[in-house]
């Protein structure tokens, strides 16, 4: 055994907004939010950093992981595969739910971790009142009753970066991180993508071992010649260490993000290695009616894996009374002819997230009218999802009941009208408004008030409980000692 200190793999986690991407920009002196749809970060994505602490030059590599809801999966796996987290919390703002949730992923994979409280010197910063925010939710910080490192920063100035560093690499050393570089990497996937030009490729997390050139990579069932590897700056290199993010290309299908990947040195070895896919990337699932509920199929094509997942969640939120949302088949890379004929044939809706549309596609949907549907941004598609849904799902007529009366006397009949007196129980009755005539609580007709009278007068509605006259028209003759209900027709 040939271990030795390896450097930390630091997951940055939190609330949408908070400034984990332009933290990390400020850290690796290099923009990544501007390459990302609206300023947020969509993907996990990993990047190294060096650090002087203590008079020694030390490496850090970053997860930065996204805040927004649709991205929990994504996030928990990153906190997973981290050492060590920092909760990103900003000073104008506090505790958000994505904060929360963060937080719950980093105890729930046990990762110790420090906190940053971001945008301090941002209009409305309130370093006391964020710490008791973070308080109030169980966070307890040094000094004020707990034991969680925390440092105040700005990603503008740069103040206090240097002081969250050296916190991050203490807490690593308590957690004495060490790797075998005479060993087969281990790890696991980040990320895959369908590359136009080098096929499969996938981001890989090393947690141990040392990854070469002419070795064989397997995750999952996927299986990759090591021909060449790619450093998170996309500059080859000869070998990778423990905590290394790497890129390999030429997998012989895209590999779960998540999956723990191991190395073998021959194809033969990678080939016995490789299992069964626990789950299909691209899954075709009949569309299944639910409760009577009408059924939106949807086809998905994304970038990489795990906006997948994102989008699965996302939609998994969009709720109808009378409809409801079901991925049909999902993949990664550019929407194709296939998937225009499945929502041609399923009466779906084509859904592509980062990905363009090859021309036979955009051909055959101008043709047969299907729709594809293009977005950057996960809120965007939410929202479409929502409007879409609501647009295709069949309007369903309700009876909503709002006013009960008691008959009390039958004062005249004439062929279907009769003219009563009764006793209003509760809610409202007009005149117009379509009854329901129950007799021991079963409805023996139907009909309609053609006239209500209140202190002899003619009135239009009534709305206080109390004696009244009124007209129906009705093919069932009421009695006294029944009761009718007033109901309108909704529609939803």
């Amino acid at each position: 055994m040939a271990a030795t200190p390896r450097p930390p793999i630091v997951a940055v986690m939190g609330h949408i907004d908070h400034g984990k991407s332009s933290l990390l920009d400020y850290i690796r002196k290099a923009n990544v939010t501007a390459g990302e749809a609206g300023g947020i970060t969509q993907h996990v994505s990993a990047y190294e950093a060096e650090h002087e602490h203590e008079g020694k030059k030390r490496t850090i590599t970053f997860l930065d992981t996204p805040g927004h809801e649709a991205f929990r999966a994504i996030r928990s796996r990153g906190a997973a595969t981290a050492d060590v987290a920092i909760l990103v919390v900003a000073a104008d703002e506090g505790v958000k739910p994505q904060t929360k949730e963060a937080y719950d992923a980093i105890m729930e994979a046990n990762v110790p971790f420090v906190v940053a409280f971001t945008k301090i010197d941002k209009n409305g910063a309130d370093l006391d009142r964020v710490k008791g925010s973070v308080l109030e939710h169980g966070i307890y910080l040094e000094g004020l009753g707990g034991s969680i490192p925390y440092a105040p920063v700005s990603s503008k100035s740069g103040a206090g970066i240097d002081d969250l560093l050296d916190l991050v690499l203490l807490t690593a050393d308590l957690a004495e991180l060490t790797g075998d570089a005479t060993l087969p990497a281990t790890g696991f996937v980040l990320e895959s993508s369908q590359d136009p030009k080098q096929g499969v490729s996938a981001t890989l997390i090393l947690k141990d071992g040392m990854l070469s050139t002419g070795s064989f990579v397997v995750a999952g069932s996927a299986i990759a010649p090591v021909r060449f590897i790619e450093n998170f700056a996309g500059a080859r290199i000869k070998e990778a260490n423990a905590s290394q993010p790497v890129s390999i290309s030429g997998w012989s299908e895209l590999p779960p993000s998540g999956t723990p990947f191991v190395t073998a040195e021959s194809k033969k070895e990678a080939e016995k290695l490789a299992k069964e896919p626990v789950r299909p990337t691209t899954a075709r699932v009949a569309p299944e009616t639910e409760d009577g509920k009408f059924i939106l199929p949807f086809i998905v094509k994304a970038d990489v894996t795990g906006s997948i997942e994102a989008i699965a969640h996302e939609l998994a939120k969009v709720t109808h009374e009378n409809a409801a949302i079901r991925i049909l088949s999902s993949g990664v890379g550019a929407v194709s002819e296939g998937d225009v004929k499945s929502a041609q044939a399923s009466g779906g809706i084509v859904i592509a997230f980062h990905v363009g549309t090859d021309s036979a596609a955009r051909d055959l949907s101008e043709r047969t009218g299907i729709m594809i549907e293009t977005f950057d941004i996960i809120y965007d598609l939410g929202k479409r999802a929502e409007e879409l849904l609501k647009e295709r799902a069949p309007r369903v007529t309700k009876e909503v009941e709002h006013g009960n009366a008691k008959i009390l006397k039958i004062f005249s009949t004439s062929g279907s009208k009769q003219v009563m007196g009764a006793n209003l129980l509760s809610g409202t009755l007009s005149v117009g408004d379509p009854i329901k005539v129950l007799r021991r609580d079963i409805e023996i007709g139907r009909g309609k008030i053609l006239n209500l009278q209140q202190a002899r007068s003619d009135v239009k509605e009534l709305r206080t409980e109390g004696e009244f006259g009124l007209q129906i028209e009705s093919r069932a003759e009421a009695a006294p000692g029944d009761t009718f209900v007033a109901f309108r027709f909704i529609e939803s």
